[in-house]
């Protein structure tokens, strides 16, 4: 039952949105259309030919106004609400003045009417500073508006049969947006009745601009508190049992504490909330989780998306009103199980047995590092990244961070000389008997195969602390919409792994995983259905690239 509810009240508040956006078409249109003349003798009878005129102007500026309001109200924005309660009250006035236009004040009075009935479904906040500066923004579009008309006026009078001082000017251009009387504006050249229509122009965009900034969500000023991150590091040292769990820790994330205990970390780009994983807690407090993150989005006109959620709790993303798609697999090493025996392993072998010939040697180190290691290990980050053409990633990674490396072991890969030549950081998952990587760099002259020696290696070590898999991280797109019958946007996201390879090697990655024989393991975004995609998508790409779209080419070690 409360799921039929909340879809009937979703379906109101869209079927509103939709009709704001009607009835500013029929603002538009019924303001250039000339009036009924019985009709408008019955009225010019009772008020003069300039208030009809400037009844037209108001029903075509509130029509303007309800057009952009209508995106508001589809988004649920208690300010918009009220913005269009009051245009809507404008238009019933202005359609009545202009000339007796009945059945449009009507249908204006009773989109008004069915607004008041819907009034508690309209909750989401504005971003106050954003109306602060909307309103200055309305005030110099105006202020912009009259100067750009009076020196206009002042300058070009030669284009009109009227000579024009500077208080001229000002009455005239005053005169066309309020229009309570003929202003008698006369062009004898057609760059004069381009210039009439250009202040028109020129008010509409800077009111519409100013109207937008009233209505944006929520935005996020601020970082987590010291008192918010110790409270994240307890939930997560409890109850993290996945890859993601440490970085859920970053400093790029904010986040949503669940009164039964759990921690949500997300990001915010523009009006997305992108979620890292699944809510971190007691299993059982996954759905209650779910539910006041909805309404904290909902309440700031966020959309929430969560990003690399597991298989375990896909029906209670469902049971919120989620979309899922599958975005990948996860690879993951059985530890008891890997080996370089088998002519499958052949080249794997060679290549760390010649590499140890060689005098090359993996340690792993325990923090706190020196201050010296830490520049070399920076040197050799910033020219991996240099030879692939790319900036450091994020929300799904780490980042060379001097005081994040600092809470990780480190493999470190010398050469025979002594000298580093490759690092790891190493992330454990917690509460799982698990291991991960997360920055995997090296020189750009490192010998080939140095990444297989430095995960052979990691895989030595981790089976001797006793840790029983290995995880390789997301293969993204791999093996996703594959069958006809998988949803589209999967089917999407093969094209996508099939053809832009040039943008990001997504089969290099999957082929490096692969010869290691992992486990594959799905994970899956869910996102607030369809029409959100071509928001979130890029929010996505965004969160993942830093806050910036991907422009280079990543290569990975064949």
């Amino acid at each position: 039952m409360q799921r039929r509810s909340f879809l009937s009240s979703e379906v109101l508040v869209h079927l509103v949105a939709a009709l704001t956006a009607a009835m500013g078409v029929i603002n538009v249109l019924s303001a250039v259309t000339p009036s009924a003349r019985d009709r408008l003798r019955i009225l010019e009878s009772f008020s003069p030919l300039a208030v009809t005129r400037g009844g037209h102007l108001t029903a075509a500026l509130a029509g303007f106004a309800l057009m952009l309001l209508s995106a508001g109200l589809w988004r649920r924005k208690r300010l918009g609400w009220l913005l269009t309660m009051g245009v809507l009250s404008l238009s019933v006035v202005a359609h009545l003045v202009k000339g007796l236009d009945y059945e449009e004040a009507l249908l204006a009075a009773a989109l008004a009417v069915l607004l008041l009935y819907l009034r508690p479904q309209f909750h989401a906040r504005t971003d106050e500073p954003s109306i602060r500066q909307g309103l200055l923004l309305l005030a110099a579009s105006l202020g912009f508006t009259l100067a750009y008309g009076v020196l206009g006026f002042y300058l070009l009078d030669r284009h009109y049969s009227v000579r024009f001082g500077f208080w001229a000017a000002v009455r005239q251009t005053v005169v066309m947006f309020t229009q309570f009387y003929d202003p008698g504006l006369q062009p004898i050249t057609g760059f004069g009745r381009y210039f009439a229509v250009s202040i028109y122009v020129v008010g509409a965009v800077t009111f519409g601009y100013a109207l937008l900034m009233l209505l944006r969500p929520v935005l996020a000023r601020r970082h987590a508190t010291e008192e918010e991150r110790t409270h994240a590091w307890e939930i997560v040292r409890a109850h993290g049992r996945t890859s993601l769990a440490r970085y859920s820790l970053l400093e790029d994330k904010l986040f949503h504490f669940s009164a039964g205990g759990s921690l949500i970390s997300y990001v915010l780009e523009s009006r997305v909330a992108v979620v890292l994983g699944d809510p971190i807690g007691p299993a059982e407090n996954v759905v209650p989780t779910l539910a006041s993150f909805k309404s904290l989005c909902s309440s700031n006109d966020w959309l929430p998306v969560f990003y690399q959620i597991w298989p375990d709790h896909l029906s209670a993303y469902q049971t919120a009103g989620f979309n899922l798609a599958a975005l990948g697999s996860e690879a993951i090493v059985d530890l008891n199980q890997f080996t370089l025996e088998g002519s499958e392993n052949k080249t794997l072998r060679n290549t760390y047995n010649k590499m140890l010939k060689n005098g090359t040697e993996a340690r792993v180190l325990e923090p706190p590092y020196s201050p010296r290691m830490l520049h070399e290990l920076r040197s050799i980050s910033d020219d991996w990244l240099s030879s692939r053409g790319m900036s450091e990633m994020r929300f799904s990674l780490g980042w060379f961070d001097e005081a994040y490396l600092n809470t990780c072991p480190m493999l470190i890969v010398r050469d025979k000389e002594g000298f580093i030549d490759a690092f790891s950081n190493i992330v454990t998952e917690f509460q799982a008997n698990e291991v991960t990587v997360d920055l995997m760099r090296h020189h750009s002259y490192s010998e080939k195969g140095i990444m297989d020696f430095l995960f052979v290696s990691l895989f030595k070590w981790a089976r001797e602390q006793g840790y029983a898999t290995f995880n390789l991280g997301l293969s993204a797109l791999a093996g996703v919409g594959e069958d006809e019958k998988d949803p589209a946007i999967e089917r999407a996201l093969n094209y996508a792994y099939n053809n832009l390879n040039r943008f990001y090697n997504f089969k290099g990655l999957h082929a490096f995983k692969e010869k290691f024989h992992p486990a594959w393991s799905p994970r899956y975004l869910a996102y607030p259905g369809i029409p959100s995609l071509p928001l979130v998508m890029p929010a996505v790409i965004r969160a993942n690239a830093g806050g910036g779209l991907f422009s280079k080419t990543v290569k990975w070690p064949k």
